[in-house]
């Protein structure tokens, strides 16, 4: 049940005790998984990956889910099937580095407002030449148009890709990443590697760590560590680990995760994008 949960787990139990220990040392261990949240996380994926099969050929697919207020991982599907070898299903995609596409958006206007611009700041959405090595960059919107003046709230509730770059050309790409490690991600460590495309999902992350930083954002901006382990006992009882309440830290300031939490919840700013019913 849960294999890829299960397995992250052991892993995490092997680290800290020993082969030896978890194989034949009896622990008794009580994790953070809700087994009825899993089963529906379980069917969602497998309905979810079917229609991506059918209409983009798309074959795997992950969840992970989280609750913000404590950290704790409720829900952790790593692959479509886990007992299907044709599609590599044993590999936890929640645990590997994958490209985020415009789900990275919000950590970027995050930055972008701790810089001190707001939802109210207005940017143009034009075709723009960014001269940046090693060669240069001009973004386009998905849906191929132009949308004159927008507020940064329009571009990120629109998911506009031309304004995106500009406010991270603007706020600074270090300041992204330097907010982006404060959220937990571990997959910037080679910095030169990212260009302005990072605010379109050019910069590989993981979607545990992913969840992690939307958790965040949910949370006023106060990142609790991911948890899948509340206890662990011996065959005896005797407990051997029972981590303490962490009250968290806060990365992102409550104002600036509570502008970001409201364009996100905004239908009515979608609207011009997506259409009423959003």
């Amino acid at each position: 049940l849960a294999p890829h949960f299960v397995l992250y787990v052991r892993e995490l139990l092997v680290d800290r005790y020993g082969e030896e220990a978890v194989e034949r040392g009896g622990l008794k261990v009580i994790t953070t998984l809700n087994w009825s949240f899993q089963q529906i996380a379980e069917d969602e994926i497998r309905k979810g990956a079917e229609r991506n099969e059918k209409g983009f050929g798309g074959k795997n697919a992950a969840l992970v889910a989280q609750d913000p207020a404590s950290g704790d991982v409720l829900a952790m599907v790593g692959s479509r099937d886990y007992f299907d070898e044709t599609i590599d299903g044993n590999v936890n995609v929640a645990l590997r580095a994958r490209q985020p596409g415009s789900s990275f958006k919000p950590v970027v206007y995050a930055a972008a407002f701790e810089k001190g611009f707001t939802p109210e700041t207005l940017l143009y959405d034009v075709v723009t030449i960014f001269k940046v090595a090693p060669k240069e960059y001009a973004p386009k919107n998905y849906d191929g148009k132009e949308h004159g003046l927008v507020s940064i709230r329009q571009a990120l509730a629109g998911s506009l890709n031309i304004p995106a770059v500009k406010t991270i050309y603007l706020t600074g790409i270090d300041r992204v990443l330097d907010l982006a490690e404060k959220l937990g991600y571990t997959t910037f460590g080679e910095r030169s590697r990212f260009g302005l495309s990072i605010v379109l999902g050019g910069g590989e992350v993981k979607l545990l760590e992913h969840v992690g930083a939307f958790a965040a954002l949910a949370n006023d901006g106060r990142r609790l560590p991911g948890r899948v382990i509340l206890r662990v006992e011996d065959l005896s009882g005797r407990l051997l680990e029972e981590p303490p309440k962490d009250g968290g830290e806060q990365v992102i300031d409550k104002t600036v995760a509570r502008e970001v939490t409201s364009i996100l919840s905004d239908s009515a700013a979608r609207s011009f994008i997506f259409g009423a019913e959003n």
